[in-house]
């Protein structure tokens, strides 16, 4: 476990999570978000995929006869299986932590898009980042047929909510 807390930020560990990461995100204005902060969602689940396919990965190599991990040196039968089941609860500790964290950005993301007022808005965003669906099947699911149409939609809203950058003068 401390090479979890080594190796992985501070904000997805399990206790640290509610605290730390929320603070940040209350502080900012709750109607103004930017297109990275929702994105987050698509790309935690991602990682979590990740992590799933070295997990199993891993425990293949730990039932094989001669384990082989792509990325890992070549020691002995003994000290192999040591290493393993250590990665096994390292692998099965991160991927805990990031189906928390993806649980916390799951309810941001639904708690912003239910604060905007247009519909067909709420519609293109949930589809885009809830879903994870691209500009083309959006397009389709809100009764259009040019995947331009629902993007310069959502590009026009995310221009109109951001926050001017500070200047320091």
């Amino acid at each position: 476990m401390d090479w979890l807390r080594r190796e992985m930020p501070s904000s997805l560990l399990p206790e640290s999570i509610n605290a730390e990461y929320l603070k940040d995100k209350l502080r900012r204005r709750r109607d103004s978000v930017t297109k990275k902060e929702l994105s987050q969602l698509y790309y935690l689940n991602h990682e979590i995929e990740q992590e799933r396919r070295r997990l199993r990965e891993l425990e293949a190599a730990a039932t094989s006869v001669s384990p082989k991990i792509t990325g890992l040196p070549h020691i002995n039968k003994i000290s192999d299986k040591t290493a393993i089941a250590a990665q096994i609860a390292d692998c099965r500790a991160v991927i805990e932590a990031k189906l928390k964290l993806s649980v916390v950005e799951y309810n941001r993301l639904n708690r912003f898009i239910a604060s905007v007022d247009d519909s067909l808005m709420r519609q293109i965003l949930s589809l885009r980042y809830i879903n994870g669906f691209s500009w083309q099947k959006i397009a389709f699911a809100i009764g259009e047929h040019d995947e331009s149409y629902p993007r310069k939609k959502h590009n026009h809203f995310l221009k109109l909510t951001e926050i001017p950058e500070q200047k320091n003068l």
